[in-house]
């Protein structure tokens, strides 16, 4: 069965706009014009066809892999929100973890909520690549929004007055 690779990274968000997609693999050059090259795949455990986390590397054309970190979904709370849920309990297969086995129409990572996995995936190439979500990340529009602050108080709070 397939991990639905593609929409599991696209729902990561990750800035790159140089990327792809190679079975169950993320590719990216997060710095243009540089040989250092970042590939994400998922983690085995040790059951059969089940995933507990992603293994961020970093790469280079000719040295091979240089560095590499392992972002466990339990450590970064990507199924926390699923297991309560379901009443899923620590130290059995099915916690912070995913299978191939899942409802029809359905991801089987359904349920992930991959906050914690982006964050700590921004940390980890910040080191390797600097500036490189600076770059990539769209820049906002300037605009005008309108704020609704409190107006401070004129007299202090909880404070007797004579």
């Amino acid at each position: 069965m397939s991990l639905q690779a593609p929409e599991f990274f696209a729902m990561l968000c990750l800035p790159f706009a140089d990327h792809t997609v190679v079975g169950n693999t993320y590719y990216a050059a997060p710095v243009p014009g540089t040989p250092l090259r970042l590939r994400i795949d998922f983690t085995c455990t040790i059951h059969a066809d089940t995933y507990g986390g992603l293994r961020a590397a970093v790469v280079h054309p000719e040295r091979g892999e240089i560095d590499a970190v392992a972002l466990s979904f339990v450590d970064h709370g990507t199924f926390h929100r699923r297991d309560e849920a379901t009443n899923t309990r620590p130290n059995t297969k099915q916690y912070g973890t995913f299978d191939t086995y899942h409802r029809p129409g359905r991801p089987p990572w359904d349920g992930a909520v991959t906050t914690g996995l982006r964050g700590a995936i921004e940390q980890y190439t910040a080191v390797w690549f600097p500036g490189a979500w600076d770059a990539s990340a769209p820049k906002r529009a300037a605009g005008r929004t309108p704020r609704s602050t409190p107006a401070p108080p004129t007299a202090p709070v909880g404070a007797r007055t004579r």
